[in-house]
């Protein structure tokens, strides 16, 4: 399908904004964090070698990896670990031992998403607002509690959702790409030999001379990658081309710029390596620069915020977390919602890095380890879906991400040297994310194996019902069951205490996908039951917006009509009781028990009218 200029040139700008807000706010550390390491001293052959790695970083990981080589992975054009894990999962279907290994990757993938969520927003906003100590050390006191002003108030304004401010993003974050890349030129100009660490040969000169070195310090160069993943999340908002466009028409140039300048600056001025992104711009421009840093580093934590609601309704969707309240924030944008809960968990997790971590020095050595798994994991699903899904023959998979897969490793076991120091924080975040993810994701199994073997089926019952039926009433009702076939506790709970049914009953079981999107042509499978039963089932693909009322309308004309002031919404609200036994450890049982109690509303989460539902209740032992 073609773009015109103007929805291409619109795209590519959002793309600026939103996609690359993250990476683009990584000068402000990456290269001070390197040298301040201690492991690298401050020199002209090791400011050349730095350098390289940094440029030759960038165009493997970015450029080749996610660029070229990921963003081909679309599923049905949709990115993102959720999707990637469906593509994966979907192409490995005949190999089930495989698929739950994927599946349980993908998940630990997914969790580790939530550490970098509040490792980015810190390291991002604190790297900007520290600039004040540059502009008087008198500032220093007031950068924590700015900082964490700057961040409650953005998690405040969530609810109000992002449609209002979002068109600003692009425009400031390509502002801010301008600006970083003039700056840096300004620099080079003064000292142009600094471009000839753009041949690999220096990068490669460093590595041999130190390789022991070159391992430790890795940790500190994957800085200049952070929102890499963003690339493929997005993927669905604005398409491969303005991605591309983008990265290599503004983003790549400017951050090329940018730390070559800063590179330039050291071989000049070495004292300059306290903070050389705000000490290589003139004493008139700091303070604008901090406030365009801060504004550049406040959208790129609007990304991830946004990203982290859209991954957890994609999670939630994929049973792997139970409903949560959501509230939409876009009548035209189906994809804009807000979730308090995780908004401010999130908060609540930045503040407590932020004042535990008190700099982005000491946040640095807590970044990075999550950022690698997840890259790595990247790698490893893409490997699944080009040879099993695409048919790729194996060498020729080895060889396409086998390279990635050794820098994705290498990167992630230098981070790893960090853990003690703070590397910690993201995988404790991410432990506790996928422990809640999987345990929901098997007691759910357990529950439901529970409830099939009590079930009794329906066709059977409804047929032993109409030997001698109850009174009939007007109108619809509608019971939602989690297995089809199957009778569910609300319509026994209604005969047994109202001893009533009505004219038209539609037994109702949703099912979630691992495809982003299903089209309304596949919506509805329908079986007349006789005697105005109707057996249904709804399909939703993991992007897709849960709306029962609205699916059900799909009916009219195909022999059962409803009318919504007639409808009733019949739902059995099960408590789970924890036994000894078979299942789950029993804190697990607890866990599962509790999450199940405190979960989102299922008529909400359906969009079921408020005034037309009815919950019956039992106990179920697991």
């Amino acid at each position: 399908m073609s773009i015109s200029k103007s929805s291409l040139s619109a795209l590519t700008l959002g793309a600026i904004g939103i996609v690359y807000g993250d990476i683009g706010t990584s000068v402000l550390y990456a290269v001070k964090t390197v040298f301040s390491s201690g492991y690298v001293p401050l020199n002209i052959d090791n400011i050349f070698g730095i350098l390289s790695i940094f440029f030759w970083t960038l165009t493997v990981i970015v450029s080749i990896k996610y660029v070229m080589l990921v963003l081909r992975a679309d599923n049905h054009g949709e990115g993102g670990t959720a999707a990637l894990l469906a593509l994966a999962s979907n192409a490995v279907k005949h190999k089930p031992a495989l698929r739950r290994r994927l599946l349980l990757i993908g998940m630990f993938g997914a969790a580790l998403f939530y550490g970098d969520g509040v490792i980015t927003p810190a390291i991002s906003v604190l790297s900007a607002v520290e600039g004040l100590e540059i502009v008087s050390p008198a500032f220093t006191r007031y950068v924590i509690p700015l900082t964490l002003l700057i961040l409650f108030a953005l998690f405040l304004v969530q609810k109000r959702g992002t449609g209002g401010i979002g068109r600003f993003f692009g425009p400031i974050t390509l502002l801010w790409f301008v600006a970083i890349g003039v700056l840096g030129a300004v620099q080079i100009v003064g000292n142009p030999a600094i471009l000839k660490a753009l041949s690999p040969w220096y990068a490669l000169k460093f590595m041999f001379a130190s390789p022991g070195t070159t391992f430790v310090i890795l940790g500190a160069i994957v800085l200049c990658v952070t929102g890499a993943e963003a690339l493929y999340a997005d993927l669905g908002h604005f398409g491969k081309r303005p991605i591309r466009l983008a990265w290599f028409g503004i983003v790549m140039p400017a951050l090329t710029l940018n730390y070559f300048g800063q590179g330039a600056l050291l071989l000049s001025n070495p004292a300059a390596v306290k903070n050389p992104f705000y000490m290589m711009m003139p004493e008139w421009a700091l303070l604008p620069m901090v406030g365009l840093a801060t504004a550049a580093t406040v959208i790129a934590s609007q990304a991830l915020i946004s990203g982290a609601f859209s991954a957890t309704k994609q999670i939630v969707q994929l049973g792997y977390l139970p409903r949560l309240y959501m509230v939409h924030t876009s009548i035209k944008e189906t994809g804009q919602i807000y979730i308090p809960f995780i908004n401010w968990a999130l908060f609540v997790a930045i503040a407590m890095a932020v004042v535990f971590f008190k700099s982005s020095d000491s946040l640095a050595t807590a970044y990075g380890i999550a950022v690698c798994g997840n890259m790595l994991i990247t790698t490893i699903l893409t490997f699944y879906v080009i040879r099993y899904g695409w048919q790729y023959p194996l060498a020729l998979c080895i060889a396409a991400t086998g390279v990635f897969f050794v820098i994705d490793f290498a990167f992630l076991a230098s981070n790893a040297l960090k853990f003690v120091e703070g590397g910690w924080f993201p995988i404790m975040i991410a432990g506790a994310i996928f422990t809640l993810m999987v345990t929901w994701k098997e007691g759910r199994y357990i529950l439901n194996k529970k409830l099939r073997a009590d079930a009794i089926d329906l066709k059977s019952f409804l047929e032993a019902v109409f030997v001698s039926p109850p009174a009939r009433v007007e109108g619809t009702a509608v019971f939602l069951t989690v297995e089809p076939g199957t009778v569910p506790n609300a319509l026994l709970h209604n005969l047994k205490h109202n001893k009533v049914l009505h004219d038209t009953n539609l037994f109702v079981t949703v099912r979630n996908h691992e495809v982003p999107w299903i089209g309304l042509d596949k919506r509805l499978e329908i079986e007349s039951l006789g005697r105005h039963c109707w057996q249904i089932v709804i399909h939703y693909g993991f992007k897709n917006d849960p709306d029962v009322p609205s699916a059900l309308q799909q009916m009219r004309g195909r022999g059962c009509e409803t009318e919504p002031m007639t409808t009733s919404y019949f739902l059995s609200r099960d408590t789970v009781v924890p036994t000894i036994g078979d299942g789950m450890a029993q804190w697990r049982e607890k866990l599962f028990a509790q999450m199940h109690r405190n979960a989102g509303s299922a008529a909400d989460f359906l969009n079921l009218p408020n005034n037309a539902v009815v919950e019956l209740g039992s106990k179920v032992e697991i």
